[in-house]
């Protein structure tokens, strides 16, 4: 059996949690704001934002997307650890990985913090390679699964107004495609490992691992292997009703991501239309500017996510306050966790000290006790 991690990527993971990580997305997000606010602050369009009863019902609605988000994937981290923590506890994990996704790479994610963390909590290699790796699929799935529908319903217009349909590739389409295509060889990857033929994808992660231009990548090949075939036999021994509840779950939080900028759109704009085909519209076009997001090489999309939100949302969000409404999205959506978790990490290490220093008392109280 492998370890959950290694000595180097516990170092590595450790390093995700110094707060000195959260200076750079904030810089960067605040870099882009500036640029778009001295670009397109238009102060007429902004005197027309109506402060009403209205305005704050939707952001307080947005909220309440908000906290659903982390409900469900609290919900689906307390299925997937088969109930083996309590639920208050899973609030607390999907604060720490969010916070480690928000100071990483959108397109390299925090899988391998994820794994510090749950291994944190004592319930197994098997189970905690389980929750990280099928939580990719799971995320994966529901995006590879709704794009390809989007896109048979609305056309090329799930990139923004007067794209319908596909007959002209631009920087967009490309950038989607790429996205798409990223998304489908890793979620097809771990999908083939995990429900299909494991020790087949077992055998070519070793054999990819012998190969000299990996070398660097060695050990990790190989654990990867190993992780991906004691997930498979986990997997196999769940019931049907666990991997709907799982998919449920991940429909959820995703879904919440997108009715809280739907909410802000609708209170801070008024140009939503309460049609289920203008609604879903609405919903495809976020939920491509979030798949788009995923090749973002900036931590947690700063930045990016910006300039995405101005272009994809151009005909529901005038140009001379999208800033007002993309920054306060990322303020609700991804400042918040930069800030939670900056002061939820503290004690949490804490307490992984504590609990490791209470170890080491006892094997050393236990080593003496046999030495008499």
């Amino acid at each position: 059996m492998t370890k959950v991690y290694s000595e180097s990527e516990k170092r590595k993971a450790l390093s995700t949690f110094r707060l000195s990580r959260v200076f750079l997305p904030v810089l960067i997000g605040l870099t882009v704001v500036g640029y778009l606010f001295y670009h397109q602050y238009d102060p007429q369009a902004f005197a027309n934002i109506q402060w009403t009863r209205h305005t704050l019902a939707w952001i307080l609605l947005a909220l309440g997307c908000l906290l659903a988000r982390i409900f469900c994937y609290a919900w689906r981290l307390y299925i997937l650890a088969d109930q083996s923590f309590s639920f208050a506890k899973c609030i607390q994990l999907i604060f720490l990985w969010e916070f480690s996704s928000a100071v990483s790479p959108t397109n390299v994610g925090g899988s391998t913090v994820a794994l510090f963390i749950i291994a944190q909590e004592k319930i197994g290699v098997a189970r905690t390679t389980t929750i990280v790796l099928y939580t990719i699929v799971l995320d994966a799935l529901f995006s590879l699964i709704c794009i390809p529908v989007w896109v048979i319903i609305f056309g090329g217009n799930i990139l923004g107004p007067g794209r319908l349909p596909f007959n002209q590739f631009g920087g967009w389409e490309i950038t989607l495609l790429v996205a798409y295509g990223i998304m489908f060889c890793y979620g097809a990857f771990f999908a083939y490992g995990l429900f299909y033929k494991p020790q087949t994808l077992r055998r070519f992660s070793i054999w990819l691992s012998r190969r000299s231009f990996l070398s660097k990548y060695r050990d990790r090949l190989v654990k990867l292997g190993d992780d991906i075939a004691m997930t498979s036999r986990t997997l196999y021994r769940q019931d049907r009703s666990y991997h709907i509840s799982a998919f449920v779950a991940t429909a959820g939080a995703w879904s919440c991501r997108f009715f809280l900028i739907i909410c802000l759109i609708a209170g801070i704009c008024g140009t939503v239309k309460f049609d289920l085909a203008s609604i879903f519209e609405l919903y495809a076009r976020i939920q491509t500017m979030f798949v788009m997001m995923a090749v973002s090489p900036t931590p947690g999309g700063a930045g990016f996510a910006e300039i995405l939100f101005g272009e994809l949302l151009a005909d529901y969000v005038p140009s001379g306050i999208s800033f007002v409404v993309a920054s306060l999205w990322r303020m609700m959506a991804y400042y918040f966790f930069l800030l939670a978790g900056a002061i939820i990490i503290p004690q949490w290490l804490n307490g992984i000290l504590r609990k490791r220093k209470r170890e080491r008392e006892q094997r050393k109280k236990m080593s003496s006790s046999g030495e008499a």
